[in-house]
């Protein structure tokens, strides 16, 4: 993809996370690695169904801007994703948004670290919670960096969600598998509370399985339960 294709293809994924209400006023950012030194991302203080191509920022691997038009800054929240960029050299894009189901699990301090879904079991696996960071400072990429080695999707204690992936459209799809696995993960265990049971999670013989199955399906990324098929 050119430039101008990633420009247009950030603002679809902003328009998408606006249109499925998992943010809000001017919530959320998203950012593509363009090569080692350059990185386009979108603007602080403008809703995300508003973002077009010409808003988006050019910067480097310091957060410093390069190119821009009128008035535009980057969020302080770019600090997370450069951190990303930095440990994480197989990751092209990142997408942090404020999905509400799954941000309600990171505020009741439940990581949806059960195994239960074969998809969501073979995709991202396990997704733990981030300690809690002070926006704007680097508190924020310090609490995700001992995750990043083995997750491509965290929730941030108090905040939200993280995604990435090796382009934009896995990062964003990753976010899409977070909300329903949240969206599931509460519906089953309302429906278990009700029944008087226990979450049935899959067998670890099956997961092994599952986790094996990745190289085939040409998953990309990291994964918590699959560091001996790397």
């Amino acid at each position: 993809m050119n430039e101008e294709e990633i420009k247009d293809q950030i603002c679809d994924v902003c328009h998408k996370m606006w249109q499925l209400g998992w943010v809000a006023a001017n919530d959320g950012n998203v950012s593509v690695k363009l090569d080692e030194h350059t990185f386009l991302c979108t603007p602080t203080g403008i809703s995300k169904s508003f973002i077009t191509p010409e808003k988006l920022i050019k910067i480097n691997e310091q957060g410093e801007i390069l190119e821009v038009t009128g008035d535009y800054r980057p969020s302080s929240e770019i600090k997370m994703h450069l951190r990303v960029y930095q440990d994480r050299p197989d990751v092209q894009a990142v997408v942090h948004a404020h999905p509400p189901v799954a941000t309600a699990f990171a505020l009741a301090q439940m990581p949806l670290d059960s195994y239960s879904l074969i998809e969501s079991a073979i995709v991202i696996g396990s997704i733990p919670i981030t300690p809690y960071g002070t926006p704007s400072t680097n508190e924020v990429p310090d609490a995700i960096a001992p995750f990043l080695p083995e997750h491509d999707v965290l929730l941030l204690e108090n905040h939200g969600a993280l995604a990435v992936g090796a382009d934009l459209v896995t990062a964003y799809y990753r976010m899409e598998t977070l909300e329903l696995v949240a969206k599931t993960t509460f519906h089953v265990r309302m429906l278990l509370n009700i029944g008087n049971k226990e979450e049935k999670e899959i067998p670890r013989e099956k997961l092994e399985r599952l986790f094996k199955m990745r190289k085939n399906y040409g998953v990309t990324g990291k994964h918590p339960g699959y560091k001996k098929y790397h």
